[in-house]
């Protein structure tokens, strides 16, 4: 058994416990049911009930049951592999597509599709949930993602990425009109209030973004970003913060087209030296359909 305490701070004030439990931590509010149901919380050391409105000062102790990492199942799911040598691959991964494994999602994410066409032959580094992924993109942005097959790769790969030597541009329509090219230098960290959101913050990892503009539609834009982090969710914190979220976002934007399914985010380019043979890459993936249909419904 493991656990977890977590103390009420002002903001979350009379809200239930349950809710609290799952904005305060990665529980889903329905575990946190079970949890405080089960008696494996206890509510300044007493049993809690999930209906109670917790104050300011509340302290939760939490036993976690331990758990078994779920099988990973290979499934014959098609790829649009851009380059492959027995080191490492690419991939042009579709909108919709969750990256790995996680609840609600342990079967039909890139992660179950690389077991089965590359066997045994993906990185360890990260365990069986995410074997041979480097990094990561979200389930509605499409492009380019890069898969490591054995750990020598997976830790050349990494080190790039850490001393930003890794170039990633991505492509994005955001609302408004952004008429000159900038860069958002602002640490992100986990939102205070909604746990599953990401925020700007002053206590957070340092996180930059660069963007150019690559044409202006008066009330929206067509933006290249250049990442020079890699934060959770970044451009799209970071093109909010502005006052330009990425259009279609729907945890930090405001309404999109009916039409269009997630937000117009697309990992356009990608560059790297290769970490076993040192030939330096560079790959570029067309722009989807989706996307070329915003913009020609913004011209």
């Amino acid at each position: 058994m493991s656990d977890l305490v977590l103390t009420v701070t002002s903001e979350y004030d009379g809200i239930r416990a349950d809710k609290f439990i799952s904005e305060s931590s990665d529980i889903s509010r329905s575990f946190a049911v079970s949890l405080i149901e089960s008696g494996n919380c206890l509510l300044n050391k007493k049993p809690c009930g999930k209906n109670y409105k917790v104050k300011a000062g509340d302290v939760f102790e939490i036993e976690l049951p331990d758990t078994e990492e779920p099988e990973i199942i290979a499934e014959n799911i098609p790829l649009d592999i851009v380059y492959e040598d027995k080191y490492l691959l690419v991939v042009n991964k579709p909108k919709g597509m969750v990256v790995h494994p996680a609840p609600g999602h342990y079967s039909g994410t890139l992660v179950n599709a690389l077991m089965y066409h590359c066997k045994d032959s993906l990185s360890g580094i990260n365990g069986v949930i995410r074997p041979g992924i480097v990094h990561r993109i979200d389930k509605d942005t499409s492009g380019l993602l890069i898969v490591a097959k054995n750990d020598a790769a997976h830790n050349g790969l990494a080190e790039q990425i850490k001393v930003h030597s890794f170039t990633r541009k991505y492509e994005a329509v955001v609302m408004g009109g952004v008429r000159e090219n900038g860069t958002v230098n602002a640490s992100i960290a986990r939102h205070k209030i909604d746990r599953k959101k990401m925020a700007v913050s002053p206590e957070g990892r340092e996180a930059i973004t660069h963007y150019e503009v690559i044409e202006n539609y008066n009330k929206y834009s067509h933006l290249r970003l250049i990442l020079e982090t890699g934060r959770t969710h970044q451009i799209r914190v970071h093109m909010a913060y502005i006052g330009h979220p990425v259009v279609g976002d729907p945890v930090y934007g405001d309404g999109k087209p009916k039409w269009l399914n997630g937000q117009c985010l697309h990992a356009r380019e990608i560059r790297f030296v290769h970490p076993i043979t040192k030939d330096e890459l560079y790959f570029t993936s067309p722009l989807p359909e989706y996307f070329e249909k915003m913009l020609k419904n913004i011209k």
